[in-house]
């Protein structure tokens, strides 16, 4: 089984998902309200994102649309969901930790835990949360 993180925003998901290529890379795709067939939106909508992806490690992705007003959809950012990267080098943490908190904020810094593994969550400017977890070797 695999879960993938979906994401909705009020009209920033190209904004946000072009923000979080510049940070994982891989390839970016997006399809546009417009583009639906026999889909009748209001004009401010139709460049609104109907579907966004962008993979994350080799059998995940992240994915997003942005909801729609004209349907009744709303988008409620709370502190009831996290994303949490697993990552495989200190550095590499530190880098997303850095990338995904400009103009974000940051909710514990990047410290060594109690518990063995180094770790830090922020919220990111699109009011996004994460979690960036290195799992420190384990001492023998």
């Amino acid at each position: 089984m695999i879960a993938n993180p979906y994401l909705n925003f009020e009209g920033k998901t190209e904004e946000a998902f072009r923000f979080y290529q510049s940070i994982f890379g891989g390839e970016l795709n997006i399809q546009y309200m417009h583009q639906v067939p026999d889909f009748d939106v209001p004009e401010e909508e139709k460049n609104y994102v109907m579907h966004a992806s962008i993979p994350l490690g080799k059998n995940q992705l992240l994915m997003a649309s942005d909801c729609l007003k004209s349907a009744g959809q709303t988008v409620t950012p709370g502190n009831n969901n996290y994303i949490c990267l697993i990552v495989d080098s200190r550095d590499e943490a530190d880098r997303l930790f850095h990338e995904l908190s400009v103009e974000g904020e940051v909710e514990m810094p990047m410290e060594d835990m109690f518990w063995g593994d180094y770790f830090g969550s922020l919220n990111d400017q699109f009011g996004v949360r994460w979690m960036i977890c290195f799992e420190n070797p384990k001492e023998e």
